[in-house]
């Protein structure tokens, strides 16, 4: 095969990859249907202003400044706005970031990724699949065996212990 030839074919190949992957990027943030679907005047009733910021507003709290950021406890991480399952502390770990950090979701059903541009950055947002709360953010600089790092904010979860 001549020089040519072959660039165009890796060229084919590199277009169609790319294609593959931003599709089912595509369909993953298509996928996400909430179950529950609330006013906002409803969610404020039932959620504090800050769990209201940033569960459904998409904030961030402070780093260091949420409660679960280094618990240490045993049992399973639960979303504040509607209690789905969504981590259990046997994939909690120290990140250093002063967010609780997981190194993978308890059931992948319970959570969707969403792109997130914000801020000038490219970022797989975490949402609660169940009601559409913000969670945090997912990075692939986490230990194995997933090697990812979902960052999320204490605020959007509630803990329940192993002893209860």
């Amino acid at each position: 095969m001549s020089y040519y030839a072959n660039y165009i074919l890796t060229l084919v190949i590199l277009i169609g990859t790319v294609s593959c992957s931003q599709s089912q990027q595509t369909k993953k943030e298509s996928s996400i249907n909430p179950e529950i679907s609330k006013t906002a005047e409803e969610w404020k009733k039932e959620l504090t202003p800050e769990e209201y910021h940033v569960l459904r507003e998409k904030g961030t709290e402070r780093a260091f400044s949420g409660d679960l950021w280094d618990n240490k406890s045993e049992g399973i991480y639960v979303c504040a706005a509607c209690q789905t399952k969504l981590f259990t502390s046997d994939t909690k770990f120290r990140s250093g970031t002063g967010w609780p950090s997981f190194w993978d979701v308890l059931n992948e059903d319970n959570v969707a990724l969403v792109k997130d541009t914000s801020l000038g950055m490219v970022r797989e947002e975490v949402v609660c699949a169940t009601c559409g709360g913000h969670l945090g953010h997912v990075f692939g600089d986490g230990p194995k065996p997933t090697g990812l790092r979902y960052c999320i904010n204490s605020v959007s979860l509630d803990f329940v212990s192993e002893n209860e």
